[in-house]
Parts: C-alpha cells; structure tokens; sequence
C-alpha cells in the first residue's frame, strides 16, 4: 500500500494525533475513551512531546472516568492486575514518571496501603466495580479528580449514580 504524499505540515499534524477505536456489541453503550474527543487539556501538547509514562497515565484516566460513569450508587472502580497473583486495587490515586513508570496508590481487599510501580511495558489492568467500602457515604469517584488534575482545573461533580 501506498502512502500519500503529503505536506511536512500534513506529516507533522498526523504524526501528532493519536489512533484509536472501539466497536461494542450494544449500540445504546455509552461511547468509550476511544470514541471521543481528547479533552482539550490532554491534546494540548502533542503525543510526540509526551513520555510513554505521561501519554499512558493520561489514557488511564480516561479509561478511569469512563468506566466511574456506567457504576451506581454501590460501587467504586478498582482494578486488578493481569498475570499477577496481586488482587484488587481500590484506586486512591494515579501518578507517573516519565520515561517509563506508572503508579497506582490505592487499598487492597484488606484494606492495606498498597502501591504498584508498573513499567509502562508491562501495563495491563482490569477495571473492576466493587462494593463500596463504607457503605452510608457516597461512592468516590477518583476518574473526576483525575481528569480535573489533567486540565489544572477544581474537580467537577461525578454524574449522579445510576440506582442499584
């Protein structure tokens, strides 16, 4: 196959924009990080200027918010570890360290402190719904303070839960 020809303008813009899709069984799915548009604080600075660790903790978070919006009032995002024998994260928090390092804070099922130091090579997770842990509080929704950290800004509301 053949490339276009194309402009060092053309060939830079392309360059910079990132690849995705996502195609689900169920139309009435609500779009995933894939389908939409980057927020505007995330495709500010171009892909090429970003480390592998920073392009993937900005990713996450998305994946993160994502996947908060579709949980009711009961539950909370955790995530699990592939290949690992590790358990569940409930997430407290996300960092990164450019050039290679992703950082997961949070609690395991016992509710011990835990942090995962990933190499960006070996990022695998699983987004999982869990019972909240306190059960007469709301549930906390760290994809919108992380989101809200991406673009500078104070966090916004979570959507209102979906009922049980």
């Amino acid at each position: 196959m053949e490339r276009p020809i194309m402009t060092v303008a053309e060939a830079q813009e392309a360059s910079a924009l990132p690849c995705a899709r996502a195609v689900h069984l169920d139309p009435g799915t609500p779009a995933s990080p894939e389908q939409q548009a980057l927020p505007a604080a995330v495709a500010k600075k171009p892909v090429a200027q970003k480390g592998p660790a920073e392009w993937a903790y900005e990713r996450l978070i998305l994946y993160i918010r994502s996947f908060e919006e579709q949980l009711d009032a009961t539950q909370e995002v955790a995530m699990g570890f592939t290949g690992s024998a590790a358990g569940v994260l409930r997430i407290e928090g996300i960092g990164y360290f450019d050039p290679d390092l992703v950082t997961f804070y949070g609690r395991d099922e016992s509710g011990v402190k835990t942090q995962l130091i990933q190499h960006v090579t070996q990022l695998n997770v699983i987004l999982r719904a869990v019972p909240k842990a306190v059960t007469d509080d709301a549930p906390r929704r760290i994809g919108f303070r992380l989101a809200a950290d991406l673009g500078g800004e104070p966090a916004p509301q979570a959507p209102a839960p979906q009922p049980a």
